[in-house]
Order: structure tokens, then C-alpha cells, then sequence
């Protein structure tokens, strides 16, 4: 591999405004050593001029087919699911593919196919197991916020409106208690994961739009460990689920559970922050769509003459605060980077490695080629 050469490409996604690397952390790798392609890319967050003034050498947009081989490219989120090309460099990036989502083996073949190989961001663990970069804390922040907004704006047939990125969580905050009349004070919310990064960053939200901390109910392992279906769901304002799913768990909410609660619901918006959309075992079967930030909440079938219940379930939610949740996450990566050249031997790659080249057999069977 080309020793200490990175290539940091666009986004495709829509709404996708973070990047892997920000300017701060690219001048740490270029002061370490390292060469750095930058993708041009007027969706990202940081400005192109950012980069080049940080020592990055700017290239074209989505130029990184093109690269040599031997060049890592890092990006954050999956392609495009309707590109089935053959991926023959080492990609550094979520591929939302481990676990079994729809589509998952189709998406590993590709590299496969093309003797490419993946190292999952999700994956990428210290020596206790714990992801060394997530966007974990920004997700909650920003899935509460989304929560709180949806209760105070919706209306039976007049949904929350479309959503555009925050420059930072000050600004965001702000949004959400002139949403709710200036507090949060009344509000009743439980967040299931409370004591994960991303149940954190939802706990802080609302603490910081004034909900009182008594009416924050944080529930973690305990409290879910009796097992699901959980009434105490349907007696809050807003629901935010912010688990890590990692094996199957009896439902935390079903669409019997709100039925036969009929006009006794208190529960108006349940937030999915882990949007396991597509997972089988997702533990609120309530939706099967994702939402966007065009289009934030889906409406859950409830019933005629019961009050209405709307699901948020964006997979992109630290975007709604890109520059802060881009810099926390490169920042955290930095140090996995730094060991990249050495990536046959330093024990994190070495792991991703070894986990991509086990599910990649799984698709390969999976879709009988050999």
C-alpha cells in the first residue's frame, strides 16, 4: 500500500454534510507524515479552501474510482444502493451490511467481485471491545431535538417541516425551546439507553431545553431486562430509543400494544436513533420506513379516533449538526488512523479486517458465488 497516503472522498447521500476527516484532523495527519487527497465537495460542511490550506491536495469530486489502488479512500456513508460495481481498493466507510440489513450481501460481494476490501468505521474497536469513533452522542442530541420538534409542531395532517443542519448545538437548542414555548418544562420523555453515548447525548438535550430531570426517565439494561412490550412507553410524550442492537430483544413497543390503548395514550412521537429499520429484530416493528430530513416523521396507523403518533427514524442525524459531530468523530478516529500504514499488524485494523473477511463469506454464499 502506498505508506501514508489517505483519500478522503465525497458524499453522495443526500443531506449528508459530515465528513470522516475535517481540516483539523487532515493537518494532524499531514503534520505526521501522511499524503491527502481531497475530494472537491460543495455538499460537505467544511469548505474546500479549509482543506488546501491544511496541506490536502484537492482533486475532483467522486474522482476516487480513478485512484490508485494501493490508496486507502475513507468516506462515511454507504454508496448508492442501485451502483453494483466491483470495489477493488480498501474503503474505509459504514456499510450498514453486517448485521443482515436489506440488501447486506449484495453490498459485500461488490467487494468481492473486485477484491476490494472493507474496514467498517462501526467496527472499528479498542482493546475493551468500545467503537474508538462514533456519532453516537451527536445522534442522540440531535434524534431528541427532532423528537421535541415533531411534538411541538405537528398537526393532525400538517407534519414537522423539512429540516436543514444547525450551525452548532447552541443554535439548535434554541430552535427546539422556541418550538415548545420557550422550555420544556411539562414535558415527560423516557430514553431507552440512557447510559450508552447516544442515550447521554439525548438525556442532554432535553435537560437543556428545560425538561425537568424527574420527568427524564433513563432506562437502560436493568430496566429493559424483564423484556418487552413496556407500557411506561406509552405513558411518556416522547419516546427515543437509542440501543445498540446487537442480538434479538423481545419488542420494547408493538402495534397491539397502542391499539389497545385506544385515547389513554399519552406517547405523540417515538424516536428510532439506532434506525434498525431493516434489522428482523428491531425492536419497534411500529414503522418500516426511514424518514429524511425532507421528510422527518411518518405517521404511525393508530386507529381512527385516537390521537395521532409520528415516527422519526432518520439514519443521518448527527448531520443535523455536521461541523461539531465531524469534529468529535474525526478526532476520535485519529489515533486508528495514525496506525493505518501499519494496518496488517496494529491490532484495530487487524480486527476490522478479520470481521469483514467472515461476513464476506457469509455473502458470498449468500448470493452463491465463488
Amino acid at each position: 500500500m502506498s505508506a501514508r497516503k489517505l483519500w478522503l472522498r465525497c458524499e453522495k447521500k443526500e443531506f449528508e454534510r459530515r465528513t470522516a476527516i475535517t481540516p483539523t484532523t487532515a493537518k494532524q495527519l499531514i503534520d505526521a507524515g501522511f499524503e491527502l487527497f481531497v475530494e472537491r465537495d460543495n455538499q460537505r460542511i467544511f469548505r474546500d479552501e479549509e482543506y488546501e490550506v491544511a496541506g490536502c491536495q484537492l482533486v475532483e469530486n467522486n474522482s476516487w474510482p480513478t485512484a490508485p489502488l494501493d490508496i486507502p479512500i475513507i468516506g462515511l456513508k454507504e454508496f448508492p444502493a442501485s451502483d453494483d460495481s466491483p470495489l477493488s481498493h480498501a474503503h474505509i466507510q459504514f456499510a450498514h451490511a453486517y448485521k443482515q440489513q436489506a440488501g447486506w450481501s449484495k453490498v459485500l460481494t461488490r467487494f468481492h467481485k473486485g477484491s476490494g476490501t472493507l474496514y467498517d468505521l462501526e467496527f472499528l474497536t479498542d482493546d475493551q471491545g468500545r467503537r474508538v469513533a462514533a456519532f453516537g452522542y451527536h445522534a442522540g442530541f440531535a434524534g431528541a431535538a427532532v423528537g421535541a420538534l415533531a411534538f411541538a409542531e405537528e398537526k393532525p395532517g400538517h407534519p414537522l417541516s423539512p429540516l436543514t443542519p444547525y450551525e452548532d448545538e447552541h443554535a439548535l437548542v434554541e430552535a427546539v425551546k422556541k418550538a415548545l414555548g420557550g422550555t420544556g418544562k411539562g414535558l415527560k420523555v423516557l430514553v431507552v439507553g440512557a447510559l450508552g453515548r447516544c442515550g447521554r447525548g439525548a438525556v442532554d438535550l432535553f435537560r437543556k431545553v428545560g425538561v425537568d430531570d424527574d420527568d427524564i426517565l433513563k432506562w437502560d439494561m436493568a430496566e429493559t431486562a424483564k423484556g418487552g412490550p413496556f407500557q411506561e412507553i406509552l405513558d411518556a410524550d416522547i419516546f427515543v430509543n437509542c440501543i445498540y442492537l446487537s442480538s434479538p430483544v423481545p419488542p420494547f413497543i408493538t402495534e397491539g400494544q397502542i391499539a389497545a390503548a385506544g385515547r389513554s395514550r399519552r406517547l405523540r412521537v417515538a424516536v428510532d436513533v439506532s434506525c434498525d429499520t431493516t434489522n428482523p429484530h428491531n425492536p419497534l416493528p411500529i414503522y418500516s420506513v426511514n424518514t429524511t430530513f425532507a421528510k422527518p416523521t411518518v405517521p404511525v396507523e393508530v386507529g381512527a379516533g385516537t390521537p395521532p403518533l409520528a415516527m422519526v427514524s432518520i439514519d443521518q442525524l448527527p448531520s443535523l449538526l455536521p461541523r461539531d459531530a465531524s469534529e468529535q468523530f474525526s478526532a476520535n478516529l485519529l489515533p486508528s488512523l495514525l496506525e493505518l500504514p501499519n494496518r496488517k499488524n496494529a491490532r484495530v485494523w487487524v480486527e476490522a479486517e478479520d470481521l469483514f473477511r467472515a461476513k464476506l463469506a457469509e455473502a458470498v454464499k449468500a448470493e452463491g458465488l465463488s
